[in-house]
């Protein structure tokens, strides 16, 4: 099978660390494609971010499902663009925030999620109550770290998480940490064991969950919200309407 792995935001480096993180718990069929935003801004850190990074992502997702992607794993914890990735894509595609608060849902009764800047607390918090995990999620919680420093402040990174996990245990009584950022993803392991929390990845629970739903057979609903956009004006081929329209609005936002 082939799966999609994207990152939404410009740097590439974030890329091939999610990937990597990826890459460990894949099945042995699995072929992963890997693609960065382009044009788009080099972290993801608030709304005018997302709303940038949007147009090139639906485009590299159409792009890679005319390659051969069976699904998309959008790597970004603010689920940017998914309800339009879903229209777009006859695959599933999967947001790595509702992938984390769901797996969070089964594994413990109550849990806190961790992120990296005050400001991106309040649109998690709006997606934790979208995916209707208000009852279970105790606490947003940030490091109050910019997302590109947990690649350059890799050690501090890593110690301030250990004590907002530790606060999420013992202040939120949370029984699981999802931790809030794809640039974490390769810490969740050893987080867990330092901690003796269960502390969850998104990344790799997307991963895992589109690996189950392509072995299914599944794809996105395309009755009504989920239907492939309508072309516009006078084109008779819908599909390459759309692809031009997507090609356009990269060009727009680089």
């Amino acid at each position: 099978m082939r799966l999609l792995l994207i990152n939404p935001n410009g740097t590439s480096s974030m890329t091939a660390q999610a990937s990597r993180s990826a890459r460990q718990v894949i099945l042995k069929s699995t072929d992963i494609i890997e693609k960065t935003g382009i044009g788009a801004p080099l972290s993801i850190e608030g709304y005018a971010d997302e709303v940038m990074s949007i147009p090139s992502m639906l485009a590299q997702i159409a792009e890679a499902e005319a390659d051969g992607a069976e699904a998309t794993v959008i790597a970004c914890f603010d689920d940017p663009g998914l309800d339009a990735a879903r229209e777009i894509a006859a695959g599933p595609v999967i947001g790595i925030c509702q992938a984390g608060v769901q797996a969070a849902m089964v594994l413990a009764k109550r849990f806190s999620i961790i992120t990296t800047l005050p400001r991106s607390v309040p649109a998690i918090e709006d997606l934790v109550y979208r995916y209707g995990a208000e009852r279970h999620c105790r606490k947003v919680r940030s490091i109050n770290l910019p997302v590109l420093s947990l690649e350059s402040e890799r050690a501090h990174a890593y110690s301030v998480l250990l004590g907002e996990i530790a606060k999420a245990r013992d202040e939120d009584g949370a029984e699981a940490v999802v931790l809030g950022c794809a640039g974490m993803s390769d810490l969740a392991g050893k987080l867990s064991a330092d901690t003796g929390v269960t502390v969850i990845d998104g990344v790799i629970v997307a991963v895992k969950l589109a690996e189950a739903l392509i072995g299914a057979g599944l794809k996105t609903s395309k009755t009504n919200a989920y239907a492939f956009p309508r072309a516009k004006g006078n084109s008779r081929d819908e599909s390459k309407s759309r692809s031009r329209g997507f090609q356009a609005a990269v060009q727009t936002s680089i």
